[in-house]
């Protein structure tokens, strides 16, 4: 089943969840490698990647003793069909939603 678009769009609304996003862009990584540039503790981390794993954003599953976190690279089709409803939005791909999230995720100047 997929998740419904307000699903994906809530979890790509907060800030900490799109730059998880654009670290798996990446490649895959262990939760603990995920949760070290933040200044938040691993649970927390842990409940954003529950909501990008309910989002279908991304998928986890366990290898050894760690649990493993992999982007979902067709997880935003729907959203950009949605988009691309309107007319002024251009396909979303990869290349894209990371020039995007590079953008968001960068300093203002002060």
């Amino acid at each position: 089943m997929q998740p419904d678009l307000d699903t994906v769009f809530a979890a790509l609304a907060d800030p900490t969840r799109r730059a998880i996003l654009q670290m798996l862009l990446e490649d895959d990584m262990a939760v603990t490698d995920v949760a070290e540039p933040f200044d938040m503790s691993l649970a927390a981390i842990s409940k954003h990647l529950a909501i990008l794993t309910r989002a279908g954003l991304i998928s986890q599953e366990k290898r050894g003793r760690l649990k493993w976190c992999k982007l979902e690279p067709d997880a935003l089709k729907d959203a950009s069909v949605w988009m691309q409803s309107f007319g002024q939005f251009d396909a979303i791909n990869l290349d894209a939603f990371e020039r995007f999230l590079e953008q968001e995720l960068r300093p203002a100047d002060p």
